[in-house]
C-alpha cells in the first residue's frame, strides 16, 4: 500500500515539474486586420501565418478579421488601416499597421525576445 502512494505521489510531481517547464512561455492574442481578397491582403495573411508558425508554434492564436464582412470589430478596435495587426497578449498592446512583408519589423513589434528567434531557426 505504501509503495502504490509514493508512485503516485512520483507521477505528480513529475506532472508539476512538467508545467513548470512551460509556465515561462508566453501565449501570444494576435489579430489581423485585412481589406477583402486583395493581393495585400493575402500576403499580410500568409506572411502572418509563416511567422507565428514558425515562431510562436502552439502558443499563439491568430484571428484574420475582413473589415468588410466585419465592420463592427473595426470600430471595436479602432483600426484606421488595412492591414494592421494587434497584439492584445501578452502585454504592453501593440499595433503594427501597413506593409506586414518586413518579417523583422513584425518580430520586433511583437516584442519576441532574442532566445525566441534563436528558437525559432534552430527548428529550421
Amino acid at each position: 500500500m505504501m509503495q502504490r502512494e509514493r508512485s503516485q505521489y512520483i507521477d505528480s510531481t513529475r506532472e508539476f515539474e512538467e508545467m513548470l517547464k512551460t509556465s515561462g512561455e508566453q501565449h501570444y492574442v494576435l489579430r489581423l486586420y485585412v481589406t477583402g481578397t486583395t493581393l495585400r491582403s493575402a500576403k499580410a495573411i500568409e506572411t502572418i501565418r509563416a511567422l507565428c508558425d514558425d515562431y510562436l508554434a502552439g502558443h499563439y492564436e491568430l484571428t484574420v478579421v475582413d473589415i468588410y464582412q466585419q465592420p463592427t470589430a473595426v470600430q471595436a478596435d479602432q483600426i484606421i488601416a488595412a492591414p494592421t495587426l494587434v497584439k492584445s497578449e501578452p502585454l504592453p498592446h501593440k499595433r503594427l499597421i501597413g506593409d506586414l512583408s518586413d518579417r523583422d519589423r513584425i518580430l520586433v513589434g511583437l516584442d519576441l525576445s532574442h532566445e525566441t528567434l534563436e528558437h525559432g531557426e534552430d527548428d529550421e
